[in-house]
């Protein structure tokens, strides 16, 4: 591993990096901080290690710059966007934004966000509607080169798939915000462990003929082999309901063969955003605090549960994210020597210093 770097430096280099591939000063800014706030987080997967899929993007014109969310329909409480496969940080983002302000407005919106490119940590979007005092569920499709298996099936078909729920924090505890990919490991962890030559644990991947792996090299060869679903049947479950939902019901591109380009990378997402009030009082004498008193109540008995032997206690969903930058603006950033590498290349090619940017 490379580092550990300032993030502020990697955002500065980041910022130049799509500057000089085109986009706008904006633009840059938004995707630039989110990469680097999805390595601090801890979700490497969606850091900096995707700014080489995006120079591959770029170049084969699956990624066009400063684009912006297109709204197709606007029909209470339905939101329909258009991406053109922008920068998918910020057509997420402010399709987000306009769906915050729908659900403000009239209690719920239901978001269909069509044809981004890679929207990144899907956690980013739950975040804004925690800020905004409002429930966010999303379900998320990936239009790529297919990773994960079907439970029981021997060959890749489907996606990633990422699903988010965010709920705002409440007077005792702080945001609750689930986020995670349906199949077992992330993609880019198996790469991270081929460059270092390190095998991954039983029960993640499979081989290009069906068979049970721990060579995390099988995802980088032809013919690949395949991530398994987390939990067997219910994480593939989960994955092909993202595919129907985000992929042929809000994006009308599911991840079939006919779909599916050399370097093409699009997310499709349906999300559910609520404002808890208007559910919390329609419960009558729960009123508006009512739903917040219960979630602390049981948020409570969740932390008062004995750990494990040698075990460090229950965590809830968003804890480890917050403890991560935590981390990150004390320690820095470290990456892993493919993306160092990668930075170096390409930011060396568009004429940038990169070791300055880095301060090495």
């Amino acid at each position: 591993m490379s580092g550990p770097y300032a993030a502020e430096r990697l955002v500065a280099l980041l910022d130049a990096i799509l500057q000089r591939s085109g986009s706008n000063p904006e633009e840059a800014a938004i995707v630039a901080a989110n990469l680097v706030d999805s390595d601090a987080t801890g979700h490497a997967s969606h850091g900096l290690c995707q700014i080489a899929v995006y120079a591959k993007s770029l170049e084969l014109g699956h990624l066009q710059p400063n684009r912006h969310a297109r709204i197709l329909r606007d029909e209470a409480p339905f939101l329909v966007v258009e991406g053109d496969v922008g920068y998918g940080q910020v057509i997420a983002r402010e399709a987000t934004d306009l769906a915050i302000a729908r659900a403000k407005a009239g209690g719920a919106c239901v978001l269909a966000l069509r044809n981004a490119h890679h929207i990144g940590r899907v956690g980013a979007y739950g975040e804004q509607c925690i800020a905004a005092g409002l429930i966010g569920v999303f379900f998320v499709n990936v239009v790529s080169r297919p990773l994960a298996a079907p439970h029981g099936g021997g060959r890749p078909r489907l996606g990633t798939n990422p699903i988010c729920i965010a709920v705002p924090a409440t007077p005792d505890h702080p945001p609750f915000l689930l986020d995670f990919a349906t199949s077992a490991v992330a993609a880019n962890k198996c790469r991270v462990a081929a460059a270092s030559g390190k095998e991954v644990a039983d029960g993640l991947l499979i081989d290009e003929r069906g068979a049970p792996t721990r060579d995390p090299g099988v995802m980088f060869r032809d013919p690949t082999g395949a991530i398994l679903p987390f939990g067997g049947h219910k994480g593939y479950g989960l994955a092909l309901a993202c595919e129907i939902l985000a992929g042929a019901l809000a994006g009308g591109l599911p991840a079939l063969p006919e779909n599916l380009r050399p370097g093409r990378v699009v997310n499709n997402a349906l999300a559910f955003l609520i404002d808890p009030a208007r559910v919390a009082e329609s419960g009558g004498d729960a009123g508006n605090g009512g739903w917040q008193a219960l979630t602390d109540a049981v948020l409570d008995h969740i932390h008062d549960t004995p750990p494990v032997p040698g075990g460090d206690g229950v965590l809830v969903p968003g804890g480890p994210e917050r403890r991560s930058r935590v981390l990150a603006a004390e320690h820095g950033i470290t990456l892993d020597p493919d993306t160092v590498r990668a930075l170096h290349d390409i930011g060396g090619a568009l004429g940038l210093d990169v070791p300055a940017f880095l301060g090495a």
